[in-house]
Order: structure tokens, then sequence, then C-alpha cells
């Protein structure tokens, strides 16, 4: 992987990580495009580290208030919403990692992903701040936060849909999606930065692995507030029409 290889899918990975689109599934797809042979999970958690970054610049007035006051409510939802997606990536992290390696698998999901928001926009009834939102329903979400670890099912869409079919309002279930984002990626990135310590990958790639990293975190903090404009419009459905586009030119292409 070359420095512009890396800075073009890190802005990939920054755009299509807030558009509910699957950011992994088009740093599946783009790797193929382009042919890179080194890119694999260590890059995709880089990166989506850099995606990371922005949200906490968004969402920097909950992190201060939960540093402040560790034991609120907002806490141990957020504590609540992690776990399962921790679990189920521990358990399943070897299965995952496979189908990073497959195109195939990751069209495939872009057409749930887009069926998903269909479906909640068309039908999800939200009304309910964050505040109200119980436990059940944070874990609820977390387990969708879980599957959401397959290329191609769309992290911020999964979650955001699920917070929304509990009933959470337009405001609250982004707010809520991006939030629990971040136990999860840093809990991901710990596990994955271990190869670099241990000598797994090229040292040589850093370089363009931190190129990339630093491309999402532009590219996402741009992308993160029209998003959220999109989802507190209603909107969510016309992402539907890009993933099944994306996603059935993808099977075709894999499959002729």
């Amino acid at each position: 992987m070359t420095i512009w290889e890396g800075i073009v899918l890190g802005i990939i990975q920054g755009l299509t990580e807030f558009f509910p689109v699957s950011s992994s599934g088009h740093l599946v797809i783009f790797t193929e495009i382009l042919g890179v042979q080194e890119a694999g999970l260590v890059f995709d958690v880089l990166v989506h580290f850099g995606t990371l970054l922005a949200v906490m610049m968004v969402y920097r007035a909950d992190i201060v208030s939960i540093l402040k006051r560790p034991f609120q409510k907002l806490t141990w939802l957020l504590l609540a919403g992690a776990v399962p997606t921790g679990v189920i990536g521990l358990v399943f992290h070897d299965v995952f990692t496979e189908m990073f390696e497959s195109v195939l698998v990751t069209g495939c999901m872009l057409l749930v992903t887009g069926t998903i928001l269909w479906l909640v926009d068309r039908y999800a009834s939200a009304a309910k701040p964050l505040e109200k939102m119980s436990y059940g329903q944070a874990v609820f979400v977390g387990l969708a936060q879980g599957l959401a670890i397959l290329p191609g099912l769309s992290r911020s869409g999964t979650t955001i849909a699920a917070a929304l079919v509990t009933g959470l309002d337009r405001q609250s279930a982004p707010r809520y999606s991006f939030l629990l984002s971040i136990p999860v990626i840093l809990g991901a990135t710990v596990l994955e930065l271990k190869d670099i310590v241990v000598g797994d990958i090229n040292s040589a790639l850093l370089v363009p692995y931190l190129a990339g990293m630093v491309a999402a975190m532009a590219a996402g903090y741009c992308a993160i507030t029209l998003f959220i404009r999109f989802v507190r419009l209603g909107k969510l459905h016309y992402f539907s029409y890009y993933c099944w586009l994306v996603g059935l030119l993808v099977v075709l292409w894999q499959l002729v």
C-alpha cells in the first residue's frame, strides 16, 4: 500500500462511516478495485479510529460531561450497549476477519443495509429522548452494532435503525449511536494494534496506515454533521437506494 492509496481509502472511510452505506464494505470494495494487497483488519481499525476522533470532536460536550460525572445514566447506557458488541466481536473475531476478504458477502450485506434503512424510515415511530432510554433497549442497540462488524452491514445505519425502532427520537438516535462507537472502536483498536507490537505486519506500512487515519478523521468530521441532518429530516431511505444499487452491482460483478 502506498501513502496515496492509504489517503484515498481513508477518505472513503471518513465519508462512509457516518453515511449508512457501510464504511467497511466500501473499504473491501475499493481495496479490490485498487488492487491493494496489504490493507487488512489493522488498517480498517486505524481508519475507524480516525473517524472516532471526529466523533469525539463533535460530541465533546457529552464526553466532558461523562468525565466530570462518570456515574450518570448515559455512562451506564453506553456500557450496556458496548458489552454485547464486545462479546460478539471477541467470539466471532476470526469469522469476521475471513468475511473481510469476501467482496460477495459485502455486496449481499449492502442489500440488507438498504432494506433495513428503507423499513425503519417508513415504519419507525420515534419520540423518546435519550434520557428515557432503558438498559434493555441499549443492549438491543449494542447487539445490532455487534452484527454490523460484518462488511457491508452499516454500523451507523444498523445502530441508528435499532435505536429508532426502540422509540428514540431522531436527534437522540444518532447521538447514542455515535457515542456508542467510542468504547467499541477504542477496544478494537487496542486489540488489533498488538499486531504492530509483535511484528505481525510490515512496519513500512505504518506511514500509509497513519496517512489513512488522518484522512479518515478529516473526511469524517466533514460528513458527520451532514448525516445528522438527514436523520433528523427522516431521509434515511435516500441511502437505501444507494446501498441497493451498489450491492446489486457488486453481487453481479462477483457472480459474472
